[in-house]
């Protein structure tokens, strides 16, 4: 997601690679009334220069969960830096990180290069690699924000370097950084002059209020979060501080005569976030304490407006008949949590996105009746899932409704499987696989198989479910062995529960056959698949989509196993079905054409390939237009059948077509276009071009190089081209 920046400011993604300033990933925005810090944050200026990674941690150990002490502006501390270095022109590029998990990561590395125009493509961990490859040599200034890293883990193999860029990186306990290259400086509470600055800027409506603000902020131990928490409910009151301060006192010595005498008073913090609820209860009774229970099981660095907008929370948040519009109790809720203080709007994207400090929810959530997490844990489930878009959500939205999902997860220990798993917890899990994070995918759907084991027991239909994804995910992550396993074990209680004819089944069937081949065990995947189609054939007939399909997935094992001849036939068969049945235009039908192109190809029959490659090249340009993708790529494999066939001049000019067009979809450093490059040149050595080929070559080497791994096939294969062409492998 693009952050704004300060000021009215507003970053834009790069037309290409970094042609222009580009901010990346959900930075908080600025706090009110916030301070420069002269006193007690001056060190990082002169510490965070070009090539170095700096840290900002508490001042002090930390042991077990996060105290009040904890909040000592660390994260405003980084947002002011960031601001200032863009504000300044110094950076071209920020990208902001809530390291809350690998998944976060990772995802917040896509959206960059996204954002950036630099097209990389596949499973998440190599493009998060395939990026930083290209960030190490981007010359032009950068910083990246490692926000909240509670688990360095998060970031193995992740960290940026670069001698162009800055890391900064906030974390509660220095002890999180064992092993990491970083210069730790440490934050502490804000000076007493830069805690009373702080204070009389947050009240300038009524310059009255400010009475007593010298005593308050000693008593407030000049605690960010409490000054914070006390200045909010002074604002947004007819307070003064020195009313506030007698709040203050009067609740401290309650809370001291609840503790042992040997005990530690209660902390700043402690005492003003139970002042800010009870002031957001009185400027919306029965609203605000539930919302701000069921915000505290969220992620609060950030919970998308629209979670709140549902009917799952209105139901939750119920008016009590002063309200005329659906919702009414819920805005008024949020409106007095924000002016207590407990909760914040970020309005820089759409839709909004709503913070709270993780302090503050610490402290709800230890406060909360088990009866009351039971409630708050269900709505706020069936409020992300209702709020989770049908369609794939920008990345940045998916990433916000994953991390609250995560969070929820975590703090309603096993609520969401009360008389089964909640559709949350599948759509979460299913947002990991389409965004490709395979390895975070992996892990969360073997923690959830392994709940649903424990809880609803092997056999229950929600687990066979959940292990297959399990298994799906297991073969996007090149798991093959263990996919098969489970595949097996899902068909085999399918078969058992429905019938070996069950669409559940035929998919789960399917499913398998497919994992075979990956495996290359041809022969099994064979025997599988002819009993899918065989299947479907008895249950729909011979002549359903069903049917036809399975057929063709058959004739896909059987071309992989190497028999083209009867692939041939197979797919000449459904090409035919689909004719008769869905009709010659139709999209379906074009691609059982292609599919037997390149059974063709691969038969080394050329002739046919060319002839059904020219047809559905044909068909794409007439239904998806020149430039779509599909047709981009339609036109590369003719090519390639032209040149398999000798006829190379048709083939040098579709590659150059190809490649053109791919550059204009995709960018010159997009792997399709960098393949297509790698066949021109080919074609250009065929026809005697060799200079051509040689240039071209050693153009496309050095993309491959700044933009995949050193290790990727198509780099080995430039490279490798480009020796035998000229002698030159192109490195330097």
């Amino acid at each position: 997601m693009e952050s704004p920046a300060p000021a009215g400011m507003r970053a834009h993604p790069a037309g290409n690679a970094g042609s222009r300033p580009v901010w990346t990933g959900s930075a908080p925005p600025p706090a009110d009334g916030f301070v420069a810090r002269p006193e007690t944050g001056h060190s990082l200026q002169a510490a965070l220069v070009p090539g170095t990674t700096v840290a900002l941690a508490c001042d002090r150990a930390t042991a077990g969960p996060r105290s009040w002490g904890d909040s000592t502006g660390k994260t405003q501390l980084a947002v002011a830096f960031a601001h200032s270095l863009w504000q300044a022109a110094a950076v071209d590029l920020v990208i902001w990180i809530s390291a809350t998990s690998r998944a976060q990561v990772l995802s917040g590395y896509a959206e960059a290069a996204a954002a950036l125009g630099v097209q990389l493509s596949g499973e998440a961990e190599s493009v998060a690699a395939r990026f930083l490859s290209w960030l190490r040599e981007f010359p032009r200034p950068w910083l990246v924000v490692v926000d909240d890293l509670t688990d360095a883990a998060f970031m193995t193999r992740l960290w940026p370097q670069g001698q162009s860029g800055r890391v900064l990186i906030t974390t509660p306990d220095s002890a999180t950084l064992t092993g990491v290259h970083a210069r730790v400086i440490p934050v502490g509470v804000f000076s007493r002059r830069e805690a009373l600055t702080y204070m009389v800027g947050r009240l300038t409506a009524d310059l009255d209020q400010r009475q007593g603000a010298i005593d308050l902020v000693g008593d407030l131990g000049n605690e960010p979060l409490a000054l914070a928490l006390a200045s909010a409910v002074i604002a947004s009151s007819e307070l003064t501080c020195h009313d506030y301060r007698e709040h203050f006192l009067r609740r401290r010595e309650q809370l001291l005569g609840a503790v042992a005498p040997a005990a530690a008073g209660p902390a700043a913090g402690a005492i003003a976030w139970a002042l800010s609820v009870d002031h957001a209860e009185l400027l919306s009774p029965g609203a605000a304490h539930p919302l701000l229970v069921l915000a505290a099981l969220l992620d609060g660095n950030g919970i998308p407006a629209t979670v709140f907008a549902t009917s799952a929370v209105r139901a939750y948040c119920p008016p009590d008949g002063t309200y005329s519009v659906p919702g009414g109790a819920v805005q008024d809720g949020l409106a007095a949590l924000e002016h207590a203080g407990l909760m914040t709007a970020d309005p820089s994207s759409t839709p909004p996105l709503m913070r709270m400090s993780a302090l503050v929810q610490a402290a709800v959530r230890s406060a909360m009746p088990e009866a009351m997490l039971k409630g708050a844990a269900t709505a706020a489930a069936d409020a992300l899932h209702e709020a989770w878009p049908a369609e794939d959500p920008p990345e940045w939205l998916a990433r916000a409704l994953r991390s609250c999902a995560d969070s929820l997860r975590q703090w309603s220990a096993g609520l969401l499987w009360e008389g089964g798993v909640h559709a949350l917890l599948m759509r979460a899990g299913s947002s990991l696989d389409m965004a490709h994070l395979t390895g975070p995918a992996v892990t969360y759907w073997e923690e959830l198989a392994a709940t649903s084991t424990r809880v609803l027991g092997e056999d229950h239909p929600a687990t066979t479910g959940i292990t297959e994804h399990l298994a799906r995910a297991y073969l996007a992550a090149g798991r093959a062995a263990e996919s098969i396993a489970l595949l097996e074990r899902v068909r085999g209680d399918r078969a058992r529960r429905t019938g070996p004819d069950h669409p559940g089944s035929a998919q789960a069937g399917r499913d398998l056959g497919m994992a075979l081949v990956t495996a290359n065990r041809f022969g099994e995947a064979m025997g599988v698949l002819a009993e899918v189609a065989s299947g479907w054939e008895r249950s729909a007939g011979a002549e359903s989509i069903e049917a036809i399909s399975a057929r063709e997935d058959l004739a896909a094992a059987t071309r992989a196993a190497g028999k083209f001849s009867e692939a041939v036939t197979m797919y000449r068969g459904a090409l035919k079905d689909r004719e008769r049945i869905q009709g010659a235009r139709h999209p379906d039908t074009t691609a059982t054409c292609q599919k037997l192109a390149e059974t063709y190809l691969a038969a080394g029959q050329a002739k046919e390939a060319i002839s059904h490659y020219e047809r559905v090249v044909s068909d794409r340009e007439r239904t998806l237009g020149a430039d779509h993708l599909h047709t981009i790529a339609a036109r590369g494999a003719l090519g390639s059948a032209c040149h398999s066939a000798g006829r190379m001049a048709p083939a040098v000019r579709l590659y150059e077509q190809t490649r053109t067009a791919y550059i204009r979809a995709l960018g010159a450093d997009h792997p399709d276009t960098l393949g297509a490059s790698v066949n021109l040149a080919h074609a250009y050595y065929g026809v005697g071009r060799l200079t051509d080929a040689a240039t071209l070559l050693r153009e496309t080497v050095q993309r491959c190089e700044l933009s995949l791994p050193a290790s990727d096939p198509l780099t080995v294969t430039a490279r490798t081209s480009l020796a035998n062409i000229s002698g030159d492998s192109g490195q330097r």
